[in-house]
């Protein structure tokens, strides 16, 4: 990743740079045709003047006079008298005031296009082209161009016609862009330095909260209260949620490891006391460790899970049908419930779709039958009930087991939490573990005391658009009505978890 202030001063620069040489660019373009304009007035102008000052009445002589100004030193005008042929202007000809003079001309034509007197640039090579009609044209004499303006006097009978060379023009054009340019080179590099000094002052609060940052060892968590300009506002405020997450993971990794702890350090002492009354002779013991050793195996199973769980790993979601996968986790359980003499029922629809993870709804599910059968005595009951209302599709696992102090269920779900009364061994991880899946399965999970026992916990997607509606989807109302008969009464307590 490329350095922040190298590529804004690199580019600054740059632009700059080419700001620079448009603005020369449109100068040059402006000035030389605002230049054409003004010689085009002026030209205009100057004809003009010269006709009012010759009037119908100017002599030979006035003409030869005006041949002699008009003359430079190393170039003389050109007269052309009536009948006569071209005579050069008496005399050296007049000093220059300038050296520019030389770019410009005026000339005399009679109304046939013969030539009456041109000016000294005009008169070196020939006869200046006549002029053919009036107004602005541009003309080619000696390798040149000019810019020219004619017009006709009445009153003399004469073409007057005045010009510019282009080479005047191009030079004047130059010096114009030239004076734009210059400064502004001039000025460039001091643009350039006060570019650079801008950039690491406005960098200067990255580096301030960079330096903030890192100067924190790995137990400093507290919020970034540095001041910061608007632009990194956001910044601060997405690293400070970020200490913010990273506090709450760490504090439920340090709870989480605590209680783990806790949990597998009570199941080892009692296998370990178990074995050595086993070395000692007591027979009975190895049924306990047996037993023990199968709790801390479930204890251990169900952190993992729980670990695999916090690491929030994203799943793809998709249409799944909960019927095929509870009646393949009910098959799989089902040595289990019938080595305790459980009965298995299942009732409601014969398809009910949902959007959900597979893999994490088929956790989701096995907990929650497991939890049932584990908490539910011998020669009791598990029912299963799939159903559908207006808004949502339910799942539902009632057992006749104890039930949970009403007290509890506000927090049963909590981890490591067991209900005070429970004889049944457990780690007081399933419910937790069914409400952080239902919570990443955007379901509801209720917890409901049955009458006259029993617990019945429930788990609520929302309901599929109609469009999304599945083949083989429709209720099965025989088997729900037989289903509501066998479920009797639930107390709800108000615990609904989502």
């Amino acid at each position: 990743m490329r350095s922040i202030r190298r590529y804004l001063s690199r580019t600054l620069a740059l632009v700059l740079a080419g700001v620079t040489l448009l603005v020369v660019t449109a100068a040059y373009l402006i000035t030389a045709h605002e230049t054409e304009e003004i010689l085009d007035a002026q030209l205009s102008l100057q004809n003009r003047v010269v006709a009012s000052l010759i009037g119908p009445d100017a002599s030979e002589a006035t003409y030869r006079r005006i041949a002699e100004r008009m003359s430079h030193p190393k170039r003389l005008a050109s007269f052309h008298p009536d009948g006569e042929a071209p005579l050069e202007a008496a005399g050296r000809g007049a000093a220059l005031y300038h050296h520019e003079e030389r770019e410009l001309s005026l000339g005399f034509w009679h109304r046939d296009g013969r030539p009456y007197l041109t000016g000294a640039p005009w008169s070196g090579a020939g006869p200046f082209p006549p002029p053919e009609e009036q107004g602005y044209a541009w003309a080619e004499y000696d390798g040149g161009r000019w810019r020219v303006f004619s017009m006709f006097d009445e009153d003399s009978g004469l073409w007057i016609r005045s010009g510019v060379s282009i080479e005047f023009m191009h030079e004047l054009e130059r010096k114009v862009a030239l004076g734009n340019l210059v400064p502004m080179l001039l000025a460039l590099p001091l643009l350039l330095v006060a570019t650079g000094w801008i950039v690491r002052r406005g960098l200067i609060p990255i580096g301030t909260l960079s330096r903030e940052v890192a100067g924190r060892d790995d137990r400093d968590l507290a919020f970034i209260d540095v001041g910061v300009p608007r632009e990194l506002s956001g910044l601060r405020e997405a690293l400070n949620d970020f200490i913010a997450r990273l506090r709450e993971t760490l504090e439920r990794e340090r709870r989480f490891t605590a209680d783990a702890a806790h949990e597998l350090r009570t199941p080892l002492a009692g296998l370990k006391i178990h074995l050595d009354n086993a070395r000692a002779g007591e027979r009975d013991s190895l049924d306990k460790a047996c037993r023990g050793v199968e709790r801390l195996q479930r204890v251990v199973e169900q952190l993992l899970v729980l670990a695999r769980l916090d690491r929030r790993e994203a799943r793809e979601t998709r249409d799944i049908d909960l019927y095929p996968l509870v009646l393949e986790l009910v098959a799989e359980l089902w040595p289990w419930a019938q080595a305790r003499h459980q009965e298995m029922t299942l009732h409601g629809v014969q398809a009910l779709w949902v959007r959900a993870d597979p893999v994490e709804a088929g956790i989701l599910i096995r907990n929650l039958l497991d939890n049932a059968l584990r908490y539910t005595p011998e020669h009791g009951e598990v029912a299963i009930t799939l159903s559908e209302t207006a808004d949502s599709a339910v799942l539902a696992v009632r057992d006749s087991g104890p039930g949970i102090p009403e007290e509890a269920l506000a927090t049963i779900t909590e981890r490591f939490r067991r209900a005070a009364d429970q004889r049944t061994t457990g780690s007081g991880l399933g419910l937790a573990i069914v409400q952080q899946l239902a919570e990443r399965q955007q379901a509801g999970l209720t917890l409901r005391n049955c009458h006259p026992h029993g617990l019945e916990a429930a788990l609520r997607w929302p309901a599929r658009p109609p469009a999304l509606a599945r083949p083989g989807a429709a209720r099965t109302d025989a088997a729900e009505r037989r289903g509501q008969s066998e479920d009797g009464e639930c107390q709800d307590s108000g615990s609904r978890r989502k």
